[in-house]
């Protein structure tokens, strides 16, 4: 389509054109003027910025095709700013068992666009490399270099997991100005060894790295020089022991640390560092005196009592949270009481459970434990609990509400909204609930979900809100699980609720998750 309308554009004003010549000179030109008048022809008579739009809206393979036309369009092409190489962009079209064909068709195509291109004007580069794709260092260095030019903003490069230990990206490639415009730098299944006195991305303001190699002096050596530095995103990079980030990187505000399994140590001493996720095994987060650490996300992987940490370190660590969202596998203590306080955390997300394994863990985890987290937080508005009732152990409270437990009661005067998701009939749980209504003097809403990790549809039938029409798999346990919460919460929690505040109750869809009285 885009070579079809820019075909016809320029038919039409090669006609207006050539009737404007006519008119002036009183006189049709014979065939042989008019054949080198169409051999001389470099296209339509249009501003330079507006042939360079044309390329840019255009699909890179017409783009491309169209360079071959005419000298003009050569010369608007190469100002086009974005290079995207994959199969869509480079219109190759997988079939079975032509895999070699597209490979080749791949590295053949993007050799002859960037031959013609020259790489002037790039603002934008992306690469992506399949499993398949028989592309050598050299050859993809050669790529790199055609198109990373003093000017370039973003350099996306995606290679497969087999190349993970043999290329080595090429940190040269940013030397005399080329690395110093970049903005953008996201690398894939690589090797990366920055050595010291590197300083070639002054203008970097977001990192992304994902399976690459390099080792915590390597990455300090690649972001040190970095001085516009905003963002660093780190995943699988199994190289790292220890991860700092040095105080003069002033624009610094976000970190995430995703599966690096190999670090121990986290320190950052950026002075305005305000959000951090974490997932991985245990490390020692090291945030400075200084630190104004808001929004934190810390997941442990496969280790238990994320929650227990979190409430014991972390209003020292990071004391002016504003954000905590807490996921932990499981815990084998309770919350405990504590002095230190977040005197600052307006939003708790607790996420317990969820773990691989099929059995419940045998501890039986009190949940009322966790009023000494809100306890802890005077200044709470929002908490949401989310447990996977199949992966608890539990005692219920049927039949036993005479003896709830009472405890010291601090009035959580600004807490508004509450939500449990995967709501059961745990006595701790319930007697949690409790504690939450009659202390919550602010409390406008409260959200009570019997089946864990559901989206809620209207009424009682929750598949109206799955695009498959029908709820997720749930396990027997947690479907009878379910229709034993939502009787807890009729029975004994929905005559306890205060006419300001608002009770939502998410129930077993009444089509996905029936089930027969008999067995409650």
């Amino acid at each position: 389509m885009g070579m079809l309308s820019l075909n016809r554009l320029m038919l039409k004003q090669e006609r207006r054109r050539r009737r404007r010549i006519q008119a002036r000179n009183g006189s049709i030109t014979d065939d042989h003027s008019q054949s080198a008048e169409r051999s001389t022809c470099s296209g339509p008579h249009l501003p330079e910025d507006i042939w360079c739009l044309i390329h840019s809206l255009m699909p890179l393979r017409d783009s491309a095709r169209s360079a071959c036309v005419s000298s003009t369009f050569l010369h608007s092409w190469r100002c086009r700013p974005i290079l995207t190489f994959n199969e869509e962009t480079l219109g190759l079209k997988q079939k079975e068992g032509q895999k070699s064909d597209i490979a080749k068709a791949f590295a053949s195509r993007v050799d002859c666009i960037l031959k013609n291109h020259l790489g002037t004007g790039v603002k934008i580069l992306k690469i992506v490399i399949l499993d398949y794709y028989k592309v050598n260092a050299c050859r993809l260095n050669s790529w790199l270099e055609s198109a990373i030019r003093p000017g370039i903003e973003e350099v996306t490069l995606l290679l497969s997991a087999k190349h993970r230990a043999a290329y080595i990206f090429p940190c040269s490639i940013f030397l005399d100005g080329c690395g110093n415009s970049i903005r953008y730098l996201r690398l894939s299944y690589c090797t990366l060894r920055p050595t010291v006195g590197f300083d070639y991305l002054r203008s970097l303001t977001k990192l992304h790295l994902f399976q690459v190699r390099i080792t915590g002096d390597e990455l300090g050596c690649l972001i040190s020089s970095s001085f516009s530095l905003e963002k660093l995103e780190l995943r699988c990079c199994w190289e790292l022991f220890c991860l700092k980030i040095p105080f003069w990187l002033e624009r610094f505000s976000c970190l995430r640390v995703d599966e690096c399994n190999k670090v121990q140590v986290i320190e950052s001493t950026a002075p305005n560092l305000s959000t951090v996720e974490f997932f991985g095994e245990p490390v020692q987060l090291i945030f400075g005196e200084s630190s104004q650490v808001k929004n934190l996300m810390l997941e442990y992987s496969f280790e238990p009592n994320a929650v227990n940490y979190a409430i014991t370190k972390l209003p020292s660590i990071a004391p002016h949270l504003e954000t905590l969202i807490v996921y932990s596998t499981y815990e084998r203590v309770n919350a405990p009481i504590v002095a230190d306080k977040f005197l600052h955390l307006k939003h708790l997300d607790i996420y317990i459970g969820d773990d691989d394994d099929d059995e419940p863990v045998a501890f039986v985890y009190d949940y009322l434990s966790l009023i000494s987290f809100l306890d802890a937080s005077p200044a709470l508005e929002s908490f949401t609990l989310s447990v996977d009732p199949d992966d608890m152990k539990h005692d219920s409270v049927f039949g036993d509400t005479s003896s709830i437990r009472q405890i010291p009661r601090h009035r959580h005067d600004r807490l508004k909204k509450v939500r449990v998701n995967g709501f059961f009939s745990a006595k701790s749980m319930f007697e949690l609930i409790c504690h939450i209504i009659e202390t919550a003097t602010s409390l406008e809403s409260l959200m009570l979900d019997c089946i864990y990790g559901e989206e809620t549809g209207g009424g009682t039938v929750r598949c109206s809100a799955s695009k498959l029409g029908k709820c997720k798999r749930r396990s027997k346990r947690m479907v009878l699980e379910a229709h034993k919460a939502l009787s807890v919460i009729n029975r004994y929690i929905v005559g306890r609720i205060p006419s300001a505040v608002k009770l939502s109750v998410g129930e077993p869809c009444s089509r996905c998750h029936a089930i027969d009285a008999e067995l409650l």
